[in-house]
Order: structure tokens, then sequence, then C-alpha cells
């Protein structure tokens, strides 16, 4: 007897593309085949926003500041980023995530869950329709995708990392709790890089270890976030995918694992913030009117400000201005252990099915 309660239990596909960016690239460019190349940055500036799995090889990889991609790997090969082409091929793609379902939550250009409990096709099988659907996308765009199939959002993304690149993987009800228990805690959802640290000093290194806790020390050593861990160790996730949720902001923010104590430090980070927030900007396509600077102490105060523009924008040069200035005005020398930017108020013309994004790295 499975004991996940049935109405946590549905046919749920996390489809995510392999390198995406770099590999339309490499589609349409043949003498890119085989060679290392990042998508975004420069040697001296900038940040990756895709890597090949050639460069992969090297340690290369996503959100990586550009400068030391080269290091790593100095035969790389930098491109600039065409938005517009990709976001063309993602709408490709999702048309044919249609023809199964249409409650498809995309989470970027190159992601999105699938609810199939119900399908148009009428197949039983989940893993049969994400079969279908990445011989699908092969087929009608030449790229490669991977898909993870289970019970609810968070083990169907997990995975579709398993059997990367081109593969897909799927965790069956009856063998969700047994999986759950070696799954390494870094891996649950919920749990990031502090969270992690302080439950690896409690003992907790695997889904077994975190089991054993009872709900109420886990409330009393992580508040109100003990009951969700408490839940999903147990395969107990609501999984609701959301095809009309709209987007009301686009962030990206970091927990830096040494608190900043410098002006230097500060802008230089912000800096760094920003290209990551930019390029999802550029990827969106989206322009807005209030851009928001967060900074957190280390005393864990949080200090939100904000500044409209006279209308909505993405200027590169115009957001980056704005963002600095904000800095400027509100910061004190304090040290800060958090920093992010984000858009929003972009006008009732605009609708997404994507969520905020929010980076921590």
């Amino acid at each position: 007897m499975n004991p996940i309660p049935e109405d946590y239990i549905k046919k749920i596909i996390h489809v995510d593309m392999d390198a995406f960016y770099a590999s339309v690239e490499q589609r349409d460019r043949p003498e890119l085949r085989g060679k290392p190349i990042a998508v975004g940055g420069s040697k001296e500036r900038g940040v990756v926003a895709a890597a090949s799995y050639e460069a992969r090889k090297y340690g290369v990889r996503s959100a990586m500041p550009s400068a030391i991609a080269w290091r790593r790997c100095p035969d790389i090969i930098f491109l600039k980023p065409d938005f517009k082409k990709y976001r063309a091929v993602s709408q490709q793609i999702r048309s044919i995530f249609h023809r199964y379902t249409d409650l498809v939550e995309p989470l970027s250009l190159d992601e999105a869950y699938l609810d199939v409990s119900q399908n148009k096709a009428g197949i039983s099988s989940a893993s049969k329709i994400a079969r279908k659907i990445r011989e699908e996308i092969k087929a009608e765009t030449e790229l490669n995708a991977s898909a993870g199939i289970s019970i609810n959002k968070f083990l169907a993304k997990v995975a579709s990392d398993i059997n990367k690149p081109n593969g897909q993987k799927t965790i069956m009800p009856d063998e969700v709790i047994s999986f759950l228990e070696e799954l390494p805690i870094q891996k649950f959802f919920g749990v990031g890089a502090k969270t992690a640290e302080k439950m690896k000093r409690l003992g907790i290194h695997n889904g077994k270890d975190l089991k054993a806790w009872d709900i109420a020390l886990l409330k009393q050593e992580f508040g109100k976030a003990g009951e969700h861990y408490f839940n999903i160790v147990r395969g107990l996730q609501k999984s609701e995918v959301k095809p009309s949720r709209a987007r009301k902001s686009l962030g990206a923010e970091r927990t830096f694992d040494h608190d900043l104590k410098s002006s230097q430090e500060v802008e230089d980070a912000l800096k760094s913030i920003f290209e990551i927030w930019y390029q999802r900007i550029e990827e969106s396509g989206l322009k807005g009117r209030t851009i928001s600077l967060k900074l957190k102490s280390q005393n864990f105060e949080t200090l939100t400000r904000s500044k409209s523009l006279e209308q909505a924008s993405n200027s590169r040069a115009l957001l980056f201005k704005e963002s600095m200035e904000l800095l400027q005005k509100q910061y004190r020398g304090e040290a800060i252990r958090l920093l992010g930017l984000s858009l929003s108020n972009f006008g009732s013309d605009f609708e997404t099915k994507a969520q905020q994004l929010t980076l921590d790295f």
C-alpha cells in the first residue's frame, strides 16, 4: 500500500531543455558544434547565461562571471545572446506541450511543468507522454530535452536532472519514499545553502535524517519552514500546475557566504547581480517602471527601496544607473549578507505564465 494519500499523487512532467541557448546556437551555426561556447559575457566582463556541454567539462556553468569561465576554459567562444530567437524557439516547444495538456507552467524559456494526469492524448503513462514530447521536440527543433516524471513538481524537477542530457527519469509513487530518504538534504526544495549548512551541523544529511525529526523540533529550529520540511520529505506536496499565473516582478538576489563589509565589496556584488538580472530581463522581453533594491544586514534587518521611472523601460544603461543610485542613497556602511534587484510594474498589457525568478548563487 502506498503511504502517500491519493490526493497528493498527480502525473507531473518537468521538461528541461539541454543547454538551451548554447544548443540553439550550435544548431544554427554548424561551425560551433563540438566546441566550448558560452552565451553571454566576454573575456573581460559579464555573466554566462548558458554554456555548451563542451564548456561544462571545464566547470563552466550558467550565472558564472565570464572572466572566470575564460580562465577555466581559455578556448571558450563567447556569443552575444539572441533572446528574440530563443523566445521563438521556446514558443515552438510550448506548442508541443499543449498538444498533450493545457496545464503547462513555464518557469523560463527552457523549462516547464506539465500536469498530464488528464491529457488530450488519452495516454495513461506519463513516462510515455514525456518520451513522445521529447521525440517531437527533437524532430521539429533538432534540440534535445530531458524530462523528470513523478507525483509532484518538486520530485519531477529533481528527476529531470538525473539522466541529463537527452534522457528522462521516472520516480513512481511506490518509489517516492525510498528516493526521498536517500536524497541529499541540499537537493530538497526550500533548503538553500545556509539552511543546508545548519541542517548538516544538526546531523541532517539526507531525507532519512530529516524524517527522524518530529514537526515540533523542526518548527523550533526552522520556524514556519519546519512544517514544509516535515511534509516534503514524506512526499506531501500539493502541486498545482498554474498556467495563468501572471508575473508581478522579475528579480535576482544573492545570499553571501561571508558578509560584505566595505562599500567596494557591496558595489562589486551588486554589479554581478545586475548582470544576471539584466539577462533575465532581456530573456523575458519585459519593460518595467519600478526598480527595487533589497539589502539584508548581518543582523537580518531587511531594507527595500524602490524608484519608479517615468515610463516602462528595459534599457540596460538606465536600469544600471538607477540601480547604482539606489545603492548609493541607501547603503550606510553596514555589513551586508544579501543583495537583490527586481523590476516590476509591467503594465496591464503584459501577461506571462512564468513565475518570479529569485537566484541564490
